[in-house]
């Protein structure tokens, strides 16, 4: 489903990615972790091409990112992203949130979008929330908001930039039972994340990053028995203690 084939990045002369290589099949679940300013966040994003990359090739669903023919808007439609931040459009209800993109980039009519909108609300447990506001909502309740708006395009895969990074620690399981959930549907999906506990439960495999580098990439299994790399080892001793 996701193809990276020595993806390498610079922001001028300071390299942010280096050679980075790796593949995500279809209904697979790829954590990728690692300390503050590896690359990680940077990684996901090049996959639909929301960060360009100099040296490399992406391939989504057998469409090149890199490809300038390739059109970005409709595979970023195809798939979702959730961030850290939410992103959703404050002066519009979350029902209009989930409904927008629908209509605007998939044709479809407002009735066939809101009545979506609203299975996917039921979905993530806030089918009673569709006429909030996001500010009315607390930061878990509006990711999963995301989580649904992004599903409201039938994604062929979802990305995860570190979704739980910016919420409240009594808020994080909210969204990561969502997450569990989409992971035992059979989503394809990667994850920057430093929930060990969800890479436990759902991954297939863990990637893990330093300065730029893909230092280990590994099966769940392996990589938390038997880490390779000693920066692995030091990060998961500071991370799981």
């Amino acid at each position: 489903m996701i193809s990276i084939d020595n993806v390498s990045k610079w922001y001028g002369p300071f390299q942010v990615l280096t050679g980075c290589t790796t593949q995500v099949q279809k209904g697979e679940v790829v954590v990728v972790c690692g300390p503050s300013g590896s690359g990680k966040s940077t990684l996901i994003k090049t996959v639909n091409g929301l960060e360009p990359f100099q040296q490399g090739d992406i391939h989504v669903n057998g469409l090149s990112v890199g490809d300038k023919k390739t059109n970005l808007s409709k595979l970023r439609a195809k798939v979702g992203m959730v961030f850290q931040h939410f992103e959703l459009f404050p002066h519009l209800s979350i029902a209009e949130n989930l409904s927008l993109a629908q209509t605007k980039v998939l044709g479809r009519t407002k009735d066939e979008a809101t009545d979506k909108g609203l299975k996917l609300l039921d979905r993530v447990g806030l089918r009673a929330h569709a006429d909030k506001f996001p500010g009315q909502l607390s930061g878990g309740q509006q990711q999963r908001v995301a989580i649904a708006r992004a599903l409201s395009m039938d994604p062929i895969a979802m990305l995860f930039d570190e979704p739980t990074s910016a919420l409240d620690p009594e808020m994080i399981n909210e969204v990561l039972d969502v997450m569990v959930e989409l992971a035992q549907d059979g989503m394809t999906m990667m994850c920057v994340t430093h929930e060990m506990g969800f890479a436990k439960k759902v991954a297939h495999r863990v990637i893990f990053m330093d300065k730029g580098v893909i230092v280990e990439d590994d099966s769940k299994d392996a990589f938390f028995a038997t880490p390779r790399s000693e920066r692995a080892r030091d990060f998961l001793a500071k991370i799981l203690h």
